[in-house]
């Protein structure tokens, strides 16, 4: 059985529809359009203002622009990965990782006491 395949089995209930939500707007060419509506019903108000509403979704835009461009600009020359490259993409996961623990941390409340 592949890598791919051991994860797939592994995966919860939860995860699977996660991927799920993702593959669809990604092989229908529309990740990052999907990823900045579940931004803006999260975060914007629905009577927001449409210029925010836009300057939002162009630094989301941006954001996602820039870390697609670093991407296919850092990796190595070749078909296959190299040691480096996945050195870089684990930097990234940990960077993004971090993030979402401050987003997490900030804005989601916690149960019980310390």
């Amino acid at each position: 059985m592949g890598e791919q395949k051991r994860r797939e089995a592994a995966m919860s209930d939860y995860e699977r529809a996660i991927q799920d939500l993702t593959r669809k707007p990604t092989d229908d060419g529309h990740l990052i359009e999907a990823g900045w509506v579940g931004l803006r019903q999260m975060w914007l108000p629905a009577d927001a203002p449409e210029h925010q509403v836009a300057d939002l979704r162009k630094a989301f835009m941006a954001g996602a622009q820039h870390t697609w461009g670093s991407i296919m600009n850092m990796l190595d020359p070749g078909d296959d990965p190299t040691t480096a490259d996945l050195s870089r993409m684990d930097k990234i996961q940990k960077e993004l990782d971090a993030f979402g623990a401050e987003i997490a941390r900030d804005h989601y409340p916690t149960k019980g006491s310390a």
